[in-house]
């Protein structure tokens, strides 16, 4: 089997690819790559994101043919996918950081600022907070609800239907920090720096 961390210059990936392998061992082929065809033939997909939403698709959008090939991937084929921070943002129609910029659509909603009702709470919401796990999920299977998990993050998502939020943390309100539908999966939550809870969140994915 064979687990692709898609690589579109996003911002410093190592933790997670570094993460991936320590759980990966060596039963699962852990790649890291912009190459289209390898995308294409892989099992399941990481797609992280480290910066602005804008700057994140901006990123996507530079590699020719990226956008569709995970369009072709995740909605078509059926793939399973896991977005991060803010590769889970870019799932929904469209983000306001810095400007209007569309997302990938696959996840009806949007992606605003966390209302930090006039300066109360400090942006970005950043360290540990709890989860409220709200569906079964798989990628939650034997963890423990109200788990600890690590977050860097000053935008949420904010999607249509509610039946896709898998978890949430209370930070100003409620915030969606996991999202599942069907076959793509996501985390505002960085898995890759949330110790052994995140490591056994990554060994769920990787063994759906």
């Amino acid at each position: 089997m064979k687990v692709t961390i898609v690589d579109y210059n996003s911002g410093n990936i190592s933790s997670v690819i570094n993460s991936f392998k320590e759980v990966a061992k060596n039963k699962v082929n852990i790649e890291v790559t912009s190459d289209l065809g390898k995308i294409k033939s892989s099992d399941k997909l990481v797609l992280p994101g480290q910066g602005s939403f804008k700057s994140c698709v901006d990123a996507l959008n530079k590699i020719d043919g990226l956008t569709e090939t995970l369009n072709e991937f995740a909605i078509n084929n059926k793939k399973p996918l896991l977005g991060i921070c803010v590769g889970l943002q870019m799932f929904a129609d469209v983000g306001y950081e810095e400007t209007e910029t569309n997302g990938l659509g696959w996840i009806s909603g949007k992606v605003s600022k966390i209302d930090n009702q006039n300066g109360k709470f400090k942006l970005p919401h950043i360290g540990w907070n709890q989860i409220n796990i709200v569906k079964e999920s798989k990628l939650f299977k034997e963890i423990e609800n109200n788990s600890h998990m690590y977050f860097v993050h000053s935008y949420e998502l904010i999607p249509n239907d509610k039946s896709v939020i898998a978890a949430t943390t209370d930070y100003c309100s409620n915030i969606v920090c996991s999202v599942e539908k069907e076959n793509i999966f996501g985390t505002q939550f960085h898995p890759e720096k949330s110790d052994k809870i995140g490591l056994k969140i990554i060994d769920n994915f990787i063994n759906l």
